[in-house]
C-alpha cells in the first residue's frame, strides 16, 4: 500500500524534505535564522528551487551563523550577487544581512531568537486537522502578528504569508493533512507524552 503524503511533495527532493523536516519543531537560533532566510529567498519562486540551492546558501551565508552574516559588508554582498549557486536578488541578499543583525538585536533584548519567535504561538506547537489542501491557510493571526513585530524590529521579507510558511516549516504549526503519514508523527513530536 502506497504511503499517503501531502500532495505538494511530488519530487524526490520535496519528498525527502516533507518526510524528514517539514513541520518538525525547531528551537535552535541558527536553524530558525536559516529557515527565515530561505523562506524570504523563496518569495516569488518555488520551494523546490530554494531546496536545490540550500547547500550553496549554507556555504555562502557562513552556515547561517547570525554573527558572521551580520558582519557582511558591501564587498561580501557584491560577491554573493556574483554567486550563481544562490538566488542573486539584491533585495533578498541585503535582507538576509539585515535580518542577521536584527536576530542579534532580538537575542540581546530577549535572550534567544527561539524564545522570541515561539512566543507568537504561546511557546507550544499547534496541530491542525486539514483534510484537503484547499483548507490549509496561507496566513494566520499569529503569522500576521509575527510579521508586524518582525518588521518593527527591522526584519525584511517577512510578510504574513512568508511568516506562516516559516511557522509551518519549523513546526510551530502542524499543517500536514490528516491523511498524511507525517501528521501523526509530528503530533507525537509536539506532544511526546
Amino acid at each position: 500500500m502506497p504511503i499517503s503524503r501531502c500532495p505538494w511533495a511530488k519530487s524526490d527532493l520535496l519528498i525527502a524534505y516533507h518526510d524528514a523536516e517539514w513541520g518538525v519543531p525547531q528551537h535552535d537560533d541558527r536553524t530558525l535564522f536559516e529557515f527565515l532566510v530561505l523562506e524570504g529567498a523563496q518569495a516569488g519562486l518555488s520551494w523546490e528551487t530554494v531546496l536545490k540551492k540550500r547547500q550553496a546558501y549554507r556555504v555562502a551565508f557562513a552556515g547561517f551563523n547570525p554573527h558572521s552574516v551580520a558582519a557582511f559588508g558591501a564587498r561580501e554582498i557584491e560577491c554573493l550577487l556574483q554567486n550563481p549557486a544562490i538566488i542573486r536578488n539584491r533585495a533578498k541578499i541585503v535582507s538576509a544581512v539585515e535580518n542577521a543583525r536584527a536576530v542579534l538585536a532580538a537575542q540581546s533584548q530577549i535572550g534567544s531568537f527561539n524564545e522570541y519567535l515561539w512566543s507568537f504561538i504561546g511557546g507550544a506547537s499547534r496541530t491542525n486537522a486539514w483534510r484537503t489542501p484547499a483548507e490549509v491557510p496561507t496566513t494566520s493571526p499569529e503569522a500576521d502578528a509575527m510579521s508586524r513585530d518582525l518588521r518593527k524590529r527591522g526584519f525584511r521579507f517577512v510578510g504574513p504569508t512568508i511568516c506562516y510558511a516559516f511557522m509551518q516549516a519549523v513546526g510551530m504549526v502542524n499543517d500536514h493533512l490528516v491523511t498524511c503519514f507525517r501528521h501523526a508523527e509530528i503530533v507525537r513530536l509536539h506532544d511526546p507524552a
